[in-house]
C-alpha cells in the first residue's frame, strides 16, 4: 500500500509549511512557505548560526539608525532562510512582506521589490519566489501591481470568500486560506467540536475552490494552517496544500485509502461576483471571524518580526562591544 502522503501527492501539490531544513530535505515537498514565525524558529537552530554571523557582519558596515540597521539585517536573514530552502525544493519559496506594512500599499510594493532584488543578488530569480502579503485591501492592491510586473504573489491570512474574490479580481497567483485558524475561532465561539466534514475551515476552502473552478479563475488555492491530518484529508485534491512536518510525517505513516474530495472536474455552477473596496470592507465588517483572525494574524506576525529585530539588535550590540 502507498501512504496517504504519496496518494495526496498524486492529486495535490504538497508544500512544506516550515523553515526546518532537515525536514524539507527528508519530506521533499515541491514548494516551501515561510512567515516571520517560521523564519524566527529557523534562525534559532544551529544550521543558521553562520548566516546570523554573516548578517551581523554585513549590518556593521551599513549606515543609518540602529533600528534601521537591525531591520535591514532581519530582512537579510529572512532571505538567507528562503535561499537555503530554495536549494532543496524544485518549486517556489514564499517570503513575507513585513506585517506592519499590511495597510500600506506603496510601502508593501517597495519591500516586495527589495525582496526580489535580494534574492536575485544570490542568483535566485523571481520565478522561484512568491511574495507573501496579508489579504487586506491594501495588500491585494499591492499584489495586483506586482503581478503586472511579473512578480507572483501569495495572499495569506485569508479567511473569507470576500478576500478570495478580491484576490481573484486582482489576478494574484495564489491564495492561502487558513483552515485551522477558522476552526479555532468557531470552536472558541460555539464551544463545539467539529468533524472534518463539518469543519468551518474545510467548508470555507471548498467554497472558494468551487467558486474559482466554476468561473475558470486561474488563481491557485493553497489550503494552509492545518490542525490535524483529518483536515488535510478533507481537502485532498485542492490545488496545493501547505502542511507542517509533523502532519506530513503522520500522513507518510498512514497507509489507509485517501479519498479525493476536490476536483476541477466536479465544479458546480456559481455566479461570478465583483468585490470592490466598499463591498470588501462591508463584507469583512459583517464577518466577525474573518475580521478578528485577520487582525490577530497580522499582530502575531508583527510581534515575531519585532522579536527577530530585537534579536538582531542584541547581536549587533554584542558585535560592537
Amino acid at each position: 500500500m502507498t501512504s496517504k502522503l504519496d496518494q495526496l501527492r498524486a492529486m495535490t501539490t504538497v508544500v512544506a509549511d516550515t523553515g526546518d531544513i532537515e525536514a524539507v530535505a527528508r519530506l521533499k515537498p515541491v514548494d516551501c512557505t515561510t512567515n516571520p514565525t517560521i523564519v524566527l524558529k529557523a534562525l534559532g537552530t544551529p544550521m543558521f548560526a553562520d548566516a546570523i554571523k554573516e548578517g551581523v557582519a554585513w549590518g556593521k558596515k551599513q549606515g543609518g539608525t540602529p533600528d534601521a540597521v537591525a531591520a535591514a539585517v532581519a530582512d537579510r536573514l529572512a532571505i538567507s532562510v528562503g535561499s537555503a530552502l530554495s536549494g532543496l525544493v524544485p518549486g517556489r519559496v514564499s517570503t513575507e512582506v513585513d506585517a506592519d506594512l499590511s495597510f500600506d500599499t506603496e510601502a508593501s510594493l517597495a519591500k516586495a521589490r527589495a525582496i526580489i532584488a535580494a534574492y536575485k543578488e544570490r542568483g535566485i530569480e523571481r520565478d522561484r519566489i512568491l511574495i507573501k502579503l496579508a489579504s487586506t485591501w491594501e495588500g491585494i492592491r499591492a499584489a495586483e501591481v506586482l503581478q503586472k510586473e511579473g512578480i507572483d504573489c501569495n495572499l495569506t491570512l485569508l479567511f473569507s470568500k470576500a478576500q478570495a474574490v478580491a484576490c481573484a479580481d486582482a489576478k494574484v497567483f495564489l491564495i492561502s486560506p487558513f483552515v485551522g485558524r477558522i476552526l479555532d475561532w468557531y470552536k472558541k465561539s460555539t464551544g463545539k467540536d467539529y468533524t472534518p466534514e463539518e469543519d468551518p475551515g474545510v467548508l470555507s476552502v471548498r467554497e472558494i475552490y468551487n467558486y474559482y473552478k466554476a468561473n475558470d479563475i486561474k488563481t491557485i488555492v493553497m489550503g494552509a494552517s492545518f490542525r490535524s491530518a483529518a483536515e488535510v484529508e478533507a481537502l485532498a485534491g485542492c490545488d496545493r496544500l501547505t502542511i507542517s512536518p509533523n502532519l506530513l510525517d503522520e500522513l507518510a505513516k498512514d497507509e489507509g485509502k485517501l479519498e479525493r474530495k476536490l476536483s476541477p472536474e466536479n465544479k458546480t455552477s456559481v455566479a461570478k461576483i465583483i468585490v470592490d473596496e466598499k463591498t470588501y470592507r462591508w463584507q469583512m465588517n459583517e464577518d466577525a471571524m474573518a475580521t478578528e483572525k485577520l487582525a490577530e494574524g497580522i499582530r502575531a506576525f508583527a510581534k515575531d518580526l519585532g522579536t527577530l529585530r530585537a534579536m538582531v539588535s542584541k547581536e549587533l550590540q554584542l558585535a560592537a562591544a
